[in-house]
């Protein structure tokens, strides 16, 4: 075997040494059975099989609503934390990768003192130890050759938990997505909510006028008066409490958009019609759902990188190799340093193996082994949930649509039978009671539509966060 031969062999046995690489190799975990399905409690009279859009809120169709969103993404405070903790596992990534290449170190100093060292040297050849200047400049170079691949498999590590706090960031931008509409909504629904209470409140106050009135005229008694004037206090009663949470929904809309409570938002207080869909909701199907889920994909890339601490653990087993070098120079005299008086070189291999004990790199490895285990249950755990949640979401929107269909046919019923019953009590064909029980029936009626209306929006919108939306075009922090 010639030289040229035998370098060429030297140079593949170190190639092939390089990629070898301990720990078991990751692959995607498979979902539970049944999870790429489509979704089992679509309703055809809502929703549609479609993908629905990344950026879903744009189908309420609602400018002011989409200029919240805007805002939140790029003024939400917890958002922004995400995005640090997103940019600090990014370093740590950079910070692994550094072990791949070879490091130098360039060093200068001078002590004043005596050393050990160069006592005993001194003694050996016959004189006294001395009190003097040492000198030294030092360049050294060291590269761990990655027999085992402990260095590869930590980058590998780091990007997979660079991936999660990415996913983990998304997740969020969904939240404040979901969390801004809520809270928009909740303002508008309230303000409908009390346009109801007050038109109520209007309607009794006018027939506690004609109970007066006819009182007054010897048509009606005084319990009939108090009773008519006790409904409509009973009614202004309920316009305090609606007003207090509008209130309150404001607020948490601000704190949402990032802004203090001296900037809230108070344009908002002329809205009085919630949000609403002009077409069906489109859901996709079971598959889709755990690839646009964040928080599925956050588990998965946490198993990714619980799999290659594996790795990680196992090449402690083996020896480490590396490869050291140095130039440089040590003098009393400064002028010494570059003459061959003070010049200090050497190269070679450094070996270092924890043998026999090896109980520490073991317990470590079925503490890997354990995360791992961990992190798979972790995420078959984030899979069932955002399947539960969508079809809880679904289940929930289903119901309360024919909620509020029923409410809406007998809010109609209540209001012909209040005006037949206005109009034959100023004939005086019904008692004042009749007309009093009517009126009650009015408000109870208006005031359950009004609060199905907030309801309902609020479980479309529970709808669109379980789908796992907003957070592909969200602007970044």
């Amino acid at each position: 075997m010639n030289l040229r031969t035998a370098n060429a062999a030297a140079l593949l046995l170190a190639a092939l040494l390089t990629a070898c690489k301990v720990g078991p190799n990751y692959h995607g975990p498979t979902p539970p059975a049944g999870a790429d399905a489509p979704l089992v409690s679509l309703n055809a009279a809502a929703e549609t099989s479609a993908p629905p859009p990344d950026d879903w809120w744009q189908l309420y169709h609602d400018a002011r609503l989409d200029a919240f969103i805007q805002e939140a993404f790029n003024a939400n405070r917890q958002l922004a934390s995400a995005e640090a903790n997103f940019s600090a596992a990014t370093a740590v990534v950079s910070a692994a990768r550094v072990g791949l290449y070879p490091s130098a170190t360039v060093g200068f100093g001078g002590i004043y003192g005596r050393d050990a060292t160069t006592d005993e040297i001194l003694e050996l050849e016959g004189q006294r130890p001395q009190t003097l200047w040492l000198f030294e400049d030092l360049f050294q170079v060291g590269y761990e050759v990655d027999l085992f691949g402990k260095v590869r498999r930590s980058v590998e590590a780091a990007h997979a938990n660079a991936q999660a706090a990415q996913a983990a960031r998304d997740a969020l931008k969904v939240v404040v997505a979901a969390e801004t509409a809520r809270a928009y909504a909740q303002v508008c629904t309230l303000g409908e909510q009390l346009a109801v209470a007050r038109h109520s409140h209007d309607v009794v106050a006018h027939e506690a006028d004609i109970t007066k009135n006819r009182h007054d005229a010897g048509a009606a008694s005084d319990y009939d008066v108090a009773r008519a004037q006790a409904l409509e206090a009973q009614s202004r009663s309920a316009i305090a409490p609606l007003e207090g949470q509008r209130r309150a929904a404001l607020f948490q809309l601000t704190a949402v958009l990032g802004r203090t409570p001296a900037n809230a938002p108070h344009e908002l207080e002329d809205c009085i019609t919630p949000p609403a869909l002009s077409a069906l909701i489109p859901i996709g199907d079971g598959a889709a759902l755990l690839r646009r889920r964040p928080d599925v994909r956050q588990a998965e890339r946490r198993l990714a990188a619980a799999t290659a601490q594996i790795g990680v653990a196992t090449a402690d087993l083996y020896p480490a190799i590396k490869l050291v070098g140095l130039y440089g120079g040590a003098a009393t005299q400064t002028s010494e340093l570059a003459t061959n008086l003070g010049l200090t070189w050497g190269v070679g291999p450094a070996i270092s193996w924890n043998f026999p004990n090896q109980a520490g790199p073991r317990a470590r490895i079925r503490q890997a082994k354990a995360n791992q285990a961990a992190a798979l249950a972790a995420f078959d755990s984030a899979v069932l949930d955002a399947l539960k949640e969508t079809e809880q979401a679904l289940t929930l929107y289903g119901a309360a649509l024919d909620y509020r269909q029923s409410l809406a046919d007998s809010q109609t019923q209540i209001h012909d039978a209040f005006r037949m019953a206005h109009d034959q009590f100023l004939a005086g064909a019904v008692s004042n009671l009749d007309l009093l029980t009517t009126e009650q029936s009015l408000i109870a009626a208006d005031s359950a539509v009004a609060a199905s209306d907030a309801a309902l929006v609020q479980d479309q919108i529970a709808v669109f966060k379980a789908l796992g939306g907003g957070w592909q075009r969200a602007p970044q922090p």
